[in-house]
């Protein structure tokens, strides 16, 4: 079995994990970095993209609220080019309360949340699709964020920092000597082995997975995954985020996210992080909510649906996961359980990420007996994908057309929908060793455009033979993976255009290329975990239309 020695062991590659090794590497500590599969396939990747202002949490949740306005101003000064400067609406629709809107407003005064009240007249000025019947509309600072950028350039800035990131390691138990954990033992589901890392400490932050993790070695942390199913429309039917003016609930936001709108989120308690399905009713609230918003949403072409599960932690049990807090909690599980060299960081929000993680490595310095002051409020993170930006540093939506343009690179698109060259798959592959086209997909964005992978899947394929030379049975297996993991969040949307654009690349892979019956395994270690088709959770009563 291989062994790897280091002074701190962070486990999970999500906007947490990733943060806190950016940190402890900033600070001059020898850190690796484990997942279990690639960076923010977890719930980073898996949520609606929102850069919170932290109005949504300015009435229910104001300590949550405080940590998402401080580290908003932050992440726009070290990040601007992993956010779209969007800016944010809270409405009141005819469903709403109009009075909640003095409620929302004092909570935000309260919280530090910029905040003022427009015209019904200027708000349909800047986005005329909304509501019509409207009866009030705020403005926030919310904004839309790429968690699966800021994931890659948070690993990129702890490695120019000597950090060592190992993905696709997944974590099989903790090890325990006496009342200390040393370490941890990893499956590298690439290679098919065992390797053992030894740690002076080890961080939990592996979210929904948390209570997995120290259960390995009797410890309980109760963590409540609550599931949030999102359903994204095929264009940008608005480009400022909007949320309604009311008590968080079920299909209260959309967030334009690159080129579609995401319509979120449900909220449903489920047993494991790992087994769960989107049901029917599911998408249907969304769409029955997303209505509220903007008129016309059940007859857009619907994209993709994808669920997520939040990683909600309390000590004490409550009846509906809306109910947990947003704040995030560090256990130091030396005082808490008696085992020492030990920690696990949970909860929170993407957006307070990179405060969760200062948290953290100071409570490691504490623990190591030593005092390094944190930096990564003060360092940006480097933009690994140098593409143009706005005036303000900020990710700008037609930037890639405009370097298709410049370029006149129109026949090295790889991906049309959303305009991924050759050399950008190529780079995925080389500089970034994607295993999979799903890595290939985050790093890219290819196959995430409407034709769900239709078009640039063999040209991918292709490169990826080119430059990396497999047998052609892995080749063959790595397609179908891909194939499958696309048609994993087609299932739940299946009518009208996607119905027909899925039936076009049905008849294209499977009875044109063949694709189910070339060499190779039907799949691989690395593929899709689907849905759980079995999987029926419980309505809950706040879900409602």
């Amino acid at each position: 079995m291989q062994s790897i020695q280091t002074e701190v062991l962070v486990i999970g590659g999500g906007a947490t994990g990733t943060g806190v090794m950016r940190d402890l590497a900033m600070r001059g500590f020898k850190t690796i970095l484990v997942e279990k599969r690639d960076l923010s396939h977890g719930t980073t990747g898996r949520y609606h993209g929102l850069l919170h202002s932290g109005g949504r949490y300015a009435v229910k949740d104001p300590d949550a609220a405080r940590e998402c306005i401080e580290e908003n101003l932050i992440l726009r000064r070290i990040a601007p080019h992993c956010i779209e400067d969007t800016g944010g609406f809270f409405v009141v629709t005819p469903w709403d309360d109009p009075a909640f809107g003095d409620t929302f407003m004092k909570g935000c005064q309260e919280t530090g949340i910029p905040c003022e009240e427009i015209s019904i007249a200027q708000m349909l000025k800047e986005e005329p699709l909304l509501n019509k019947e409207m009866a009030r509309c705020f403005r926030v600072p919310d904004g839309s964020a790429d968690s699966f950028l800021t994931s890659e350039c948070n690993v990129a800035s702890a490695k120019a920092y000597g950090g060592q990131m190992l993905n696709y390691h997944e974590v099989k138990r903790l090890i325990k000597e006496g009342d200390k954990v040393v370490g941890a033992v990893c499956y590298d589901l690439v290679n098919d082995r065992d390797v053992t890392i030894h740690a002076d400490l080890v961080v939990n932050a592996s979210g929904a997975w948390a209570g997995k993790i120290a259960g390995s070695i009797g410890i309980d942390v109760h963590i409540i995954p609550g599931k949030g199913t999102m359903v994204a429309i095929a264009h940008r039917v608005l480009n400022t985020v909007v949320n309604r003016c009311k008590m968080p609930s079920d299909g209260d936001i959309i967030v334009p996210v690159h080129t579609v709108a995401i319509i979120g989120t449900t909220d449903v308690k489920v047993e494991d992080p790992d087994q769960f399905a989107i049901q029917p009713w599911e998408v249907q609230l969304m769409l029955d909510e997303g209505e509220k918003l903007v008129p016309g949403t059940k007859q857009m072409r619907m994209l993709r649906a994808w669920a997520g599960v939040r990683p909600l932690y309390q000590e004490t049990s409550v009846a509906d996961t809306r109910d947990v807090t947003r704040a995030y909690t560090l256990l130091d599980h030396s005082a808490r359980d008696g085992v020492d060299n030990f920690i696990t960081i949970t909860g929170g929000k993407w957006t307070t990420f990179r405060q969760m993680a200062e948290v953290v490595v100071d409570r490691v310095c504490e623990k190591l007996n030593t005092k390094r002051e944190c930096r990564t409020h003060l360092e940006a993170i480097p933009d690994i994908q140098h593409e143009p930006r706005t005036a303000e540093g900020y990710y700008w939506l037609g930037s890639r057309l405009a370097r298709t343009e410049k370029n006149k690179a129109y026949g090295e698109l790889a991906c049309e929908c959303e305009l991924v060259t050759r050399a950008e798959v190529e780079e995925a592959i080389t500089k970034h060793e994607a295993k999979t086209f799903d890595d290939i997909r985050r790093d890219t964005r290819l196959g995430m455009g409407p034709c769900q992978g239709g078009f640039c899947s063999y040209r991918a394929t292709g490169i990826l033979h080119t430059v990396r030379q497999p047998s052609i049975e892995e080749t063959n297996v790595a397609l179908r993976d891909f194939l499958q993991e696309r048609w994993k969040g087609l299932l739940p949307i299946l009518w009208g255009p996607q119905l027909k654009q899925e039936r076009l690349d049905e008849l294209m892979y499977l009875h044109v290329m063949n694709v189910d019956h070339m060499p190779g395994e039907t799949a691989s270690r690395l593929g899709p975990q689907m849905y759980d088709k079995g999987t029926v959770e419980t309505r809950p009563q706040s879900a409602k239309t």
